[in-house]
């Protein structure tokens, strides 16, 4: 499977996880559910559950704290999510997953609680789970870059597994949505490439890699540049 590019950041200093993440607690649910733990914590959006049953999983003593220490839920959440992707970085994807949580908690509208879970659930076998997060992202963000970007680069990798043309297509509506939003996203351009080649079209395969190689080399993929060359050498003939 090619490699595609999901774009993390790199944020702010790393924390332990809070006491309250460490805990066992229960919360009882309607009857037929299945009971609501600790462990939901660890589980993106903490597992479905509603944001009810997941502030009661909380508690009021960490709302309480939130209400102290931040002058709002909506900058709350926003420093939790930065604090996701760092531990992300960081690859500390347990405790990455529970800071996004918990700016999901404070604010469902917070593009980059769903996005950083999705980048997170990009590392199961398919890219279902980490779609169905980057779209809810989408949802509340429409015009991010970043989000469009990884989506697309989901896409990309169910296309890979499927090969069906419309995930190809769908990959490919949100990485030009991606490039135009933010003509600086390298990322989003070397993804592009992928779809071009994919649809057999080097030479527009080849100029998504050099608008992407001009805004940051670390973006280029050189085993994607071999496959490209046995195609069609490089038209600039920067890569040989």
């Amino acid at each position: 499977m090619k490699y595609y590019v999901l774009l993390l950041a790199v944020l702010l200093s790393v924390g332990s996880l809070p006491a309250q993440a460490q805990r066992k607690s229960k919360v009882k649910v309607k009857t037929g559910a299945a009971p609501v733990s600790a462990a939901n914590r660890l589980l993106p959006l903490f597992g479905g559950i509603s944001v009810a049953e997941a502030e009661a999983l909380m508690g009021p003593a960490f709302l309480a704290d939130i209400a102290r220490s931040f002058p709002s839920r909506t900058e709350a959440s926003a420093f939790f999510s930065t604090k996701g992707y760092e531990y992300l970085n960081e690859n500390q994807p347990d405790t990455a997953t529970y800071r996004f949580n918990l700016a999901w908690l404070l604010d469902q509208k917070n593009a980059d609680a769903y996005r950083g879970l999705g980048v997170i659930s990009s590392r199961q076998p398919t890219p279902d789970a980490a779609i169905g997060l980057l779209t809810q992202a989408l949802a509340v963000a429409p015009t991010n870059a970043a989000v469009l970007s990884d989506l697309g680069a989901s896409f990309l990798i169910r296309y890979e597994q499927t090969k069906k043309k419309k995930d190809l297509d769908q990959a490919m509506t949100y990485l030009e949505k991606a490039t135009t939003t933010d003509p600086t996203n390298a990322a989003a351009w070397q993804n592009l490439a992928r779809g071009y080649y994919s649809r057999e079209d080097y030479a527009k395969a080849w100029e998504a890699v050099h608008k992407g190689q001009v805004l940051n080399m670390a973006s280029i993929d050189f085993g994607f540049i071999e496959e490209l060359q046995a195609k069609l050498p490089d038209p600039q003939g920067m890569f040989k």
